[in-house]
């Protein structure tokens, strides 16, 4: 079930859930802007654009662009200049929410933390803190 909740870009008030994070107007201008992209990037001549310029030349802003692709409603594979910012640093990647950088960092850093808690589990410290109970009542 959802939540109700103000729209991001009209506020408007509307049923949130995951799926819908704007209202029923805002869906179809998103739709509309969408039908603009799709309809741009369907003309051979205009694959080979950056996203720079299918937002000049369809007036659709780049972030709702980007929200198609992370989406998956755009397919980046045939279109080998666009490419999306990496969610951690804003490298051009075009695949996955992350660059290989950031990728490799974010697994390094797990694995020291999975390390650490191995480590701790069996006692690699070599002590372990113990707690007592105090009766007062039988003294």
């Amino acid at each position: 079930m959802g939540e109700l909740a103000n729209c991001p870009k009209c506020n408007a008030l509307f049923l949130k859930t995951k799926l819908q994070t704007v209202c029923q107007a805002c869906i179809k201008e998103e739709e509309k802007a969408f039908e603009t992209v799709y309809k741009f990037l369907r003309k051979q001549e205009n694959r080979q654009s950056t996203l720079n310029r299918i937002t000049e030349e369809t007036g659709v802003e780049e972030e709702l662009i980007l929200k198609f692709i992370r989406q998956k409603r755009i397919q980046i594979t045939h279109l080998p200049n666009l490419a999306y910012p990496c969610e951690r640093c804003g490298t051009s990647i075009r695949e996955g929410k992350f660059c290989k950088a950031c990728q490799s960092d974010i697994e390094g850093q797990m694995d020291r933390l999975n390390q650490e808690i191995a480590s701790k589990s069996k006692g690699g410290n070599g002590s372990k803190d113990t707690y007592y109970a105090y009766n007062t009542k039988n003294s």
